[in-house]
């Protein structure tokens, strides 16, 4: 596929056919992602595939399970969330966390090294880690989207991330971005709207 057809047909899916991917077709996915530019060049990036039941049932054991319209409206108030747009879309993913992170066909765990706190940052550049790790998985997603796979990422709250550690038996020295869930879109997947954004009112030269 031309990597603008994988751009462009690229999109978050959170409802997701009961069907497993191939081992091949996650490793060749995430070789895609190991070909990203990195910080230090030595691509310190490392998977965890959670794809035993039980396994994946006791990861996710801390993300939220349910949540009712008037807790989403308020949650969505204060998060300031106002365009119809963004909100349609809040609305629509934030009662599937839980179900969408059970369901994918893949649930991966990407890894990065980070030295120092990642959270308390001495400069820019200390987030020099945390940045190559998302080109990293923005690769994957593009990847998954030329073999017909799409997915979500969620970035797991600050109550979740030690869990997720102590469950993965991940290094001290080792941080993690996200949940990422891949799979094969339901039939009934809706199709979220995008901002309407064109390129030109975002394009500046020379200045602002």
């Amino acid at each position: 596929m031309d990597v603008y057809e994988a751009i462009f047909l690229r999109r978050t899916v959170r409802d997701f056919q009961d069907r497993e991917i191939d081992l091949e077709i996650i490793e060749r996915i995430l070789d895609a992602g190991l070909h990203a530019p990195t910080n230090n060049h030595l691509r310190e990036w490392e998977f965890v595939i959670v794809n035993d039941r039980a396994a994946r049932v006791n990861l996710i054991d801390r993300v939220r399970k349910g949540i009712t319209e008037e807790e989403l409206v308020t949650l969505l108030d204060d998060w300031e969330c106002f365009d119809p747009v963004q909100r349609e879309m809040y609305m629509d993913g934030v009662p599937k966390q839980y179900k969408m992170l059970l369901t994918a066909g893949c649930l991966i765990v990407p890894c990065f090294r980070q030295k120092r706190p990642l959270l308390r940052p001495s400069n820019l550049s200390a987030l020099n880690g945390f940045a190559s790790m998302w080109c990293c998985i923005e690769n994957i997603l593009l990847a998954a989207a030329a073999e017909g796979i799409h997915g979500v990422t969620r970035i797991p709250f600050d109550e979740e991330i030690g869990y997720l550690k102590e469950c993965l038996q991940c290094p001290a020295d080792h941080e993690i971005p996200c949940y990422l869930a891949l799979g094969y879109p339901a039939e009934n997947a809706p199709r979220i709207k995008q901002l309407p954004i064109e390129v030109k009112d975002r394009m500046h030269f020379n200045a602002w």
